[in-house]
């Protein structure tokens, strides 16, 4: 017992360093978790009682606890076994499998990451860009709102810029969970996304147990009052207009609805309107093109940011007009009756999200050159106001006293595109950039449309 036993320093290293692991396991880091968890807890509490809508409990649980709680619920379960079945492989391997998908899709919302860095973050994007405008009627459609319910924010998908814009303006209401598509799954990218409590979907999963562990977490988070935003589109538009609503999502949320609960759930429709969308002729050339293949190269970012950096420093206007967000008219799921229609549900909020399109100025000053023709530049700013005045009230995002000067800036901003330009004394489109001002103008249309179609 009292020998003396020889070794390799290596090996005498290695054993100390599996020594101190071990001891740091077991007696060090919980406690040092516990500190910190209690801090943390002691903050959000802080931050809930600045909040409208509090931050839910179940937003807080550990990441590990709900993939546990997903992975063995009862519906999950079956999946699983019918998987097993249908592929001949083990329940264990079909087991990991779920595992996999439950990993992939959950969250790791950090109070703390969202509420300093994320908003932060979105706030100094959107009015670096921007001039970010909202409509008088937000705050009061978004307060009527039951205290209790879940609140679903369903969007239309205009740009990248949605993402920031949206969580900049519910900043002093809630946190915000989103849907991402497969674009965000790329670290670190995907840490950042997954640390302020956005959640990953694979558009083109087929698969029925990816399809039920993704049910069963939108369900147990829209029953736990976690408030979410989504697409219906499922993708950015590319023509400007509105796209027909995809069904996944939706399903899943009124599925897992149950009417004599005690949580309703609320859809806020949001429109979301730009004067310029940064992506505009990526996505002009894919809709060219048929495809979904969005060809942004990394130099055309990086010169992006340099470019607007450099406008800063120097004084000079950097920003690309006006980003405009409306909320239509919230509908309410319990009130939608017993049984509603997926399919019905989803176009009936699309359109609300139409009804609230708002109407801006380039947009506008667009829409009068396509269907005017040249217009003289004593008229333009007539025409143009006009489409202001017919637009439905919830859309009316610019004042009537800063209009003329709105439709200045839109004239320039698109003159120094070369998208537009003025011979003698009128105004007139560029042939070849005329899909461009479609596009804009195709943002407004359906306003105008339906005025022509009752006429």
């Amino acid at each position: 017992m009292t020998q003396t036993v020889e070794l390799p320093l290596w090996l005498f290293v290695l054993i100390m360093l599996f020594a101190a692991v071990t001891a740091l396991s077991h007696f060090l880091l919980p406690s040092v978790r516990w500190f910190f968890r209690r801090r943390l807890e002691k903050a959000v509490k802080r931050l809930n009682t600045r909040l409208k809508r509090p931050i839910e409990p179940f937003k807080l649980a550990r990441r590990y606890d709900m993939i546990q709680r997903l992975i063995y619920d009862p519906e999950v379960s079956r999946e699983i076994v019918n998987y097993a079945r249908s592929n001949g492989v083990p329940e264990n391997v079909a087991f990991e499998k779920a595992r996999e998908y439950a990993r992939e899709i959950v969250p790791s919302f950090s109070a703390v990451a969202y509420f300093s860095f994320g908003i932060r973050l979105a706030r100094m994007l959107a009015k670096a860009i921007y001039r970010v405008e909202t409509a008088q009627t937000n705050d009061r459609i978004f307060g009527e709102i039951p205290k209790e319910a879940t609140v679903i924010f369903v969007m239309n998908h205009r740009s990248n810029m949605d993402y920031m814009l949206v969580t900049y303006l519910a900043a002093r209401d809630s946190a915000l969970s989103y849907a991402v598509g497969e674009w965000a799954r790329v670290w670190p990218l995907s840490w950042l996304i997954k640390s302020l409590g956005a959640y990953f979907i694979r558009r083109r999963s087929r698969g029925a147990l990816y399809r039920k562990v993704l049910a069963r977490y939108v369900q147990m988070a829209t029953e736990g009052g976690v408030n979410q935003a989504f697409y219906p589109e499922g993708g950015l538009s590319l023509t400007g207009r509105i796209q027909k609503p995809k069904m996944g999502l939706m399903s899943y949320l009124v599925e897992g609805f149950d009417p004599q609960g005690s949580r309703d759930v609320v859809f806020v429709p949001v429109a979301i309107n730009y004067d310029r969308v940064l992506e505009d002729t990526v996505l002009i050339a894919a809709d060219k093109r048929g495809d979904r293949r969005f060809g942004a190269r990394i130099s055309v970012v990086v010169g992006f940011i340099l470019r607007n950096l450099w406008q800063r420093l120097t004084r000079q206007e950097s920003r690309f007009g006006t980003a405009a967000v409306a909320f239509g008219a919230p509908l309410s799921l319990r009130e939608a009756g017993p049984d509603p229609q997926v399919e019905a549900l989803s176009c009936e909020l699309m359109s609300r999200v139409e009804d609230v399109m708002p109407v801006l100025a380039v947009p506008a000053v667009c829409h009068a050159l396509l269907h005017d023709g040249p217009v003289p530049d004593e008229d333009i700013a007539v025409r143009a106001g006009a489409l202001f005045d017919a637009a439905p009230k919830g859309a009316a995002i610019v004042k009537p006293a800063q209009r003329a000067l709105e439709i200045a800036k839109a004239l320039e901003s698109l003159t120094k595109r070369g998208l537009v330009e003025k011979r003698g004394t009128a105004w007139h489109v560029i042939p070849k950039y005329q899909s461009v001002l479609v596009f804009y103008a195709n943002s407004i249309a359906h306003h105008f449309e339906k005025d022509a179609a009752s006429a």
